[in-house]
């Protein structure tokens, strides 16, 4: 600084002034050294005439101002900077007590001088003293003085702040939101195409496997394709008989469990089946039940129908009617009046009435399965016992536990091989079943020898069982062809059955035109004599109605039922 000092006004003043200290604010401090000293002037706080502020007392009153030094000997006195509260940078000059000018102007006129820009340009910054008290202030001045709680927003949170920031939270909420349930939507949209596509591809699946698809298969792969996928499912299967105690004869359905296709059925089996026993001898599947019994019915049934019976359930009418009343009655739509068995009077009314949705007890559900009403043939009543099986599955528990209770109730006697619990399980799949609609009834066809035709293979034995028709080779059995003139209509369906479970071929012969009184037994050839005698002594006609003459067709013996003619029991 001292060289800036002697470089801009000359050295020649050194021998003048020496430097003495500095003072608070860093400024150095000179004192003459020459004898010579600048005249003393009285001290005016309040110059009027140099401008430098006024009189806030109006005491009028000058006190002497101290002389300053002035390095220059010009005879003014150096500005002397004030302390600046607000650190602006800025300081006035003036005499001591003048008033703080915070635009930087000089508060006498003309400009400060250059030297002294010069010497306080270098000087050191440093921080001023503590800010005094309001007291201890110069007084203030509305138009020009500012305070610090003047620029209070710059500090302090406006009042609505929370509010504003409340409102971005929820509209940031709101949007979240909003991109939150668009993106769900799109994973359901997503998940509900792939569900559909899966859904497709698996129908177009099944379809193909099962030969359904046109113009992908030809007619002879779906059979075969069928027929294959038929044999290669599950079935369980047992065969119910169904005996009436009261007027003879039985009833048989085979009831079948498909656990692959979940289809349960009842299948039908006509009285007039030709069977093979183990001898090797042929006879029906009535006279197999009479004299064989269950197992060897069970073991023929399985060779001419392909099949693998688990076991044989009796069911004896009379724990029929109780098995209806333990599930309480069942609905069936009747196709006959049944009368009551146990009416005493002729024109009583019916105890089972025709019509849709007719509830039965258990005593009206066995008349109905029993019943055949005149000239009807046997598989009319086999179809009624069909309705009444599968009325009974459906209200019968899917429960296993309470459909083997129920079977327990019954206290029947059962096969070996045939448990309660085994068959109240069985019924229990049965029921299910046919609770949901996966339940039907079919009946095997059997053409008039007991033989089944190439259609019963193919729907029912094929489809249905899942095996292969094996009838009984019936070119070694004696063939009789039966001619009705007797009058009595249902006499052909009764004596065909007989012949049927006497091992001899039926042949229809037709009705003839007029009634005959006695009855005939014709052979063509004497080889034919004993056979001709066997089939009086089946039908129950004396031995003198058998005698030679011509036989119709193909028939080794021909009948001629006449009124005389007695049926059995069927």
């Amino acid at each position: 600084m001292n060289d800036r000092y002697d470089a801009g006004y000359g050295g020649d003043h050194e021998d003048q002034y020496e430097l003495v200290g500095y003072d608070e604010y860093g400024r150095p401090v000179y004192r003459q050294t020459a004898p010579q000293q600048a005249p003393q002037q009285p001290y005016d706080p309040y110059p009027q005439q140099q401008g430098y502020g006024y009189d806030p007392y109006a005491t009028g009153s000058q006190q002497p101002v101290p002389q300053q030094y002035d390095p220059y000997g010009t005879g003014q006195q150096p500005p002397v900077p004030s302390y600046d509260p607000y650190g602006t940078g800025s300081h006035h000059s003036g005499a001591p007590g003048a008033p703080y000018d915070p635009y930087g102007q000089a508060a006498a006129s003309g400009q400060q001088p250059r030297v002294v820009a010069e010497q306080t340009a270098y000087i050191p910054q440093q921080a001023g003293p503590a800010e005094p008290a309001q007291s201890e202030k110069a007084p203030l001045r509305p138009d020009r003085d500012y305070r610090t709680e003047q620029f209070a927003f710059v500090e302090d949170p406006d009042a609505d702040s929370e509010d504003v920031i409340d409102w971005l939270n929820f509209t940031e909420n709101r949007t979240e939101r909003r991109e939150e349930a668009k993106r769900r939507a799109r994973s359901r949209m997503i998940a509900l195409v792939v569900v559909l596509a899966l859904v497709a591809v698996g129908g177009v699946g099944y379809l193909w496997y099962a030969g359904k698809l046109p113009g992908l298969s030809s007619p002879d792969s779906k059979k075969g394709g069928t027929a294959t996928a038929a044999g290669a499912q599950n079935r369980d299967v047992i065969v119910v008989h169904l005996h009436n105690t009261k007027k003879g004869g039985t009833s048989t359905a085979l009831l079948v469990d498909n656990t692959t296709t979940k289809q349960g059925t009842t299948v039908l089996l006509p009285n007039s089946l030709a069977l093979t026993d183990d001898d090797g001898n042929t006879s029906t599947l009535a006279k197999s039940v009479d004299d064989d019994g269950s197992s060897g019915t069970r073991d023929a049934l399985d060779t001419v129908l392909g099949t693998n019976i688990e076991g044989t359930w009796r069911l004896d009418t009379p724990y029929l009617q109780n098995l209806v009343d333990l599930v309480g009655n069942i609905d069936v739509d009747t196709n006959a009046d049944v009368p009551d068995p146990d009416a005493t009077k002729k024109g009583a009314a019916p105890l089972v009435h025709k019509g849709r949705d007719q509830t039965l007890s258990g005593k009206m559900a066995v008349a109905y399965a029993t019943y055949r009403a005149s000239g009807e043939a046997q598989n009319a009543q086999l179809e009624r016992f069909g309705q009444v099986m599968q009325a009974t599955l459906r209200k019968l528990s899917s429960d296993p536990t309470a459909a083997t209770t129920t079977v327990q109730t019954l206290a029947q006697i059962l096969d070996p091989s045939l448990t309660d619990k085994d068959l109240g399980t069985f019924l229990a799949k049965l029921a299910d079943l046919a609770k949901g609609g996966d339940y039907k009834t079919a009946l095997l066809p059997v053409q008039n020898d007991g033989t089944m035709s190439e259609q019963a293979s193919a729907s029912v034995v094929k489809d249905v069982l899942g095996g292969t028709a094996k009838s009984p080779d019936q070119g070694a059995a004696v063939r009789v062809s039966v001619q009705n003139a007797s009058g009595v209509k249902d006499n052909t369906e009764k004596v065909r059955v007989v012949l049927l479970n006497g091992g001899f071929t039926f042949l229809e012969g037709g009705t003839a035109s007029a009634p005959s009184a006695t009855s005939k037994v014709v052979y063509a050839d004497a080889a034919d004599k004993e056979n001709a005698t066997e089939v009086a002594k089946t039908l129950g006609l004396p031995a003198a109605s058998v005698t030679k003459g011509k036989v119709t067709g193909n028939a080794n013996v021909s009948v001629i039922l006449g009124q005389n003619y007695k049926p059995s029991s069927s």
